[in-house]
């Protein structure tokens, strides 16, 4: 195989499409193993045990054309296997820990590469060594170093029980091509990740691996899909290696990276998310650029599925045959690559601590929450909090009890705000406290700075970087609603805070005029400049967001004495604004109860009047950086006026919103006919993918107030 293979990815792709994803199995040979060693004094060895065990009995499954294993069996599960492992899970369930956030994070690569888990056991066996007998601490820590050495042992075995399946494949496959594919498969698995991977494939497969083996989460009833992180920095010395020694081409490269792109598919479960980023710049400022910057966009048109949610890091001096790539595959109707401020970004990071290297290497972690690479442990999205929820929450008080002034409302709307922030804080703290107790995840720590440095397990607060990032979702409806109040009650005078309640309370039925007039007024949006602008209130809502949020601190408690981890904020929303917006009443902005809130950052839906090169200077009327937990700004283009003569002007709005320091941008090209016919005629689209509030998805599965609000953004012609 020299030359890129698509009807091997076609294959894989139409395969990937069909089979439901399934962790069942794994859990109900984990809990019943985790229950049979209960004896076991040790919890953290008792819970690595459970693993290795459920490790040695999860289904191999390798498929015909295969080129990177690893994932959940493909064959649908009998009803009697269905029952044990709900009678397996059901009886274990009394020692989950439900609580807090998991994974949105990627692994140390280049750790598990250099050293394989063989070079990870023998650096704990190191640190085992060194501890001090009369330390205290000592006890705890052999007891974490030992669980995570059991867990790369239930790796390794996983590894095996691949390469013998492939075997025994290769034993009774007639086709001789298809023979030695899984003889190689087998000699893979045999080398990494046990070994230190030394060619492009085996990086590729080591990698994949091992974010298989991690997607699990032990006494967790959750499913955990890590990141790749910046694969075109971490498999580059592979990549130049192979093709210095003549025994890669670029196409043997593509094959490779597609097979990875569709096994990705078959192993996260539908309405989750996995990503991975390239270009970027490195810690001296360097762009980063290469052929495997470029392969992995190419992968998004090649393999045309939902995962992985690809971003494309841009900087002032990134290549144009990246973005002019970046943005063919955009303009064909792909949902990916998002669009990543570098600059931004890094500003942010170094904001919060982080040195030039560690800014360098981060990843957005599913949706577009920024996390440091291979050395954090951060609960993104905790929790979401409903905006313009709290300014309904003002009202009541409003109609006997009227704010004097505009600022004096503001004032008694970011109360509400800055007490929901703290008492979200204490909760979130809460639940970490409650992890490090009861919790543990040996095998994740071994790939996290500084987990095995400390001997501290990374739900114990192991990692370098313990963070919270709580979400504000609804910020375009806040800022239109307030600009309303100030409008049509401070400076009007043509409503009360009593007659607009009620018209609330009716959802706008009783009072049209008002609606009328609320919706005849500007929107953010429109990039009105003035002081007191809907543009302005987003300013002043985000600047309280972020000056709020500074003032909190996590406290972590690891062993070594008290630290803390930061609060950092987010303007992003995942699903959470049609979630919020089922459950909110009508809002002063003109909203009828029950319709999403505004997706993400940028103008609420429909409310783009004025082009996108205005939505685009709204959107950047405001500091992005300090809302590193991500922030998503929205764009839909009408695909019949997305021609390649459009390119350039499209160039030009991202580059415009990028400069100002913009964070993300998303972009969906499509019409409203093809969604249209995609509702009525599901079987018809099912790969038809859109971006949401900061993720991709098939549009068919999505709920039909999701599917209503994707239509009703506002397309922007070019």
């Amino acid at each position: 195989m020299n030359a890129y293979d698509k009807p091997r990815i076609d294959r894989l792709r139409e395969r990937a499409l069909k089979p439901a994803v399934s962790y069942d199995e794994f859990y109900s040979f984990f809990n019943a193993a985790y229950l049979e060693r209960y004896g076991n004094p040790s919890f953290k060895c008792r819970l690595a045990e459970a693993v290795r065990e459920a490790y040695s009995r999860w289904t191999v499954d390798i498929e015909p054309g295969e080129l990177i294993v690893g994932r959940p069996a493909s064959s649908p599960h009998t009803p009697e296997e269905e029952e044990r492992f709900r009678r397996a899970n059901e009886a274990a369930r009394f020692s989950h820990c439900a609580v807090g956030q998991d994974s949105h994070m990627a692994i140390d690569y280049p750790r598990l590469l250099s050293l394989g888990t063989s070079g990870i056991r023998a650096l704990i066996d190191r640190h085992i060594a060194a501890l001090d007998p009369d330390d205290p601490r000592s006890v705890r820590k052999e007891d974490f170093y030992r669980a995570a050495k059991i867990c790369l042992e239930g790796v390794e075995i996983l590894s095996k029980r691949y390469a013998d399946r492939a075997d025994e494949l290769a034993e009774t496959e007639p086709d001789p091509t298809q023979r030695e594919e899984y003889r190689t498969i087998a000699e893979i698995c045999r080398k990494v990740p046990l070994h230190p991977a030394e060619t492009f494939r085996e990086a590729a497969q080591s990698a994949a691996f091992v974010t298989y083996a991690l997607s699990v989460k032990p006494l967790r009833p959750s499913l955990l899909q890590f990141q790749l992180g910046h694969p075109d920095r971490w498999l580059a010395p592979y990549y130049e290696r192979d093709k210095a020694a003549g025994i890669l081409t670029d196409g043997e490269a593509q094959t490779l990276i597609d097979c990875l792109c569709v096994q990705i598919n078959r192993r996260v479960p539908n309405g989750l998310s996995c990503g991975l980023m390239v270009g970027g710049s490195l810690a001296d400022g360097t762009t980063v650029s290469n052929p495997l910057t470029r392969m992995f966009l190419e992968a998004i048109r090649q393999v045309g599925l939902v995962y992985p949610s690809v971003g494309l890091c841009v900087t002032e001096d990134t290549p144009e045959e990246d973005l002019d790539l970046a943005l063919e595959i955009l303009a064909e109707g792909h949902s990916h690559p998002a669009l990543f401020g570098d600059a931004t970004i890094r500003r942010g990071l170094s904001h919060y601590g982080l040195t030039a290297e560690e800014s360098a290497e981060y990843i957005h972690s599913t949706c577009v929450e920024i996390t440091p690479v291979g050395c954090s442990n951060v609960w993104v999205a905790s929790p979401y909090m409903n905006l313009p929820g709290e300014l309904l929450a003002v009202f009541p008080s409003c109609d006997t009890d009227a704010p004097a002034t505009m600022e004096d409302f503001v004032g008694r709307y970011f109360g509400r705000v800055a007490g929901l922030i703290r008492e979200n804080c204490r909760r979130e703290s809460l639940y970490r406290y409650e992890r490090a107790k009861y919790c543990a995840d040996p095998l994740l720590s071994c790939f996290v700075r500084d987990c095995l440095e400390r001997g501290v397990d990374i739900e114990e607060g192991g990692a370098r970087y313990n963070w919270i990032m709580p979400s504000f979702v609804g910020v375009a409806n806040a800022a239109d609603a307030l600009y309303a109040i100030r409008t049509l009650i401070y400076e009007r005078h043509e409503t009360t805070f009593a007659d607009w309640k009620q018209a609330l309370d009716t959802d706008y039925r009783d009072d049209p005029a008002l609606l009328a007039r609320i919706r005849s007024l500007p929107k953010y949006g429109s990039d009105d400049r003035s002081p007191d602008s809907p543009d302005a209130y987003v300013k002043t809502i985000a600047d309280f967001l972020a000056s709020e949020c500074e003032k909190h601190r996590v406290p972590l408690t690891d062993g070594d004495g008290e630290r803390s981890g930061r609060l950092i904020p987010s303007l992003f929303c995942w699903i959470m604004h049609d979630h919020f917006g089922r459950s909110t009443g009508a809002t002063p902005d003109g909203r009828h109860a029950g319709f999403p809130l505004g997706d993400g950052s940028g103008p609420a839906q429909g409310r783009e009047a004025c082009g996108p090169t205005a939505s685009v200077l709204s959107s950047t009327s405001w500091e992005h950086w300090p809302f590193i937990g991500g922030v998503a700004v929205n764009m839909k283009f009408s695909k019949s006026l997305f021609t390649p003569d459009s390119l350039p002007v499209m160039k030009s709005i991202v580059k415009t919103y990028l400069a100002r320091g913009g964070f993300e941008m998303q972009i969906n090209v499509t019409d409203r006919e093809t969604l249209e016919r995609a509702r009525i005629r599901p079987e018809e689209y099912e790969d038809l993918i859109v971006r949401i509030g900061g993720y991709s998805d098939y549009f068919t599965r999505l709920s039909p107030t999701m599917q209503e609000e994707v239509i009703l953004r506002t397309e922007h012609g070019i």
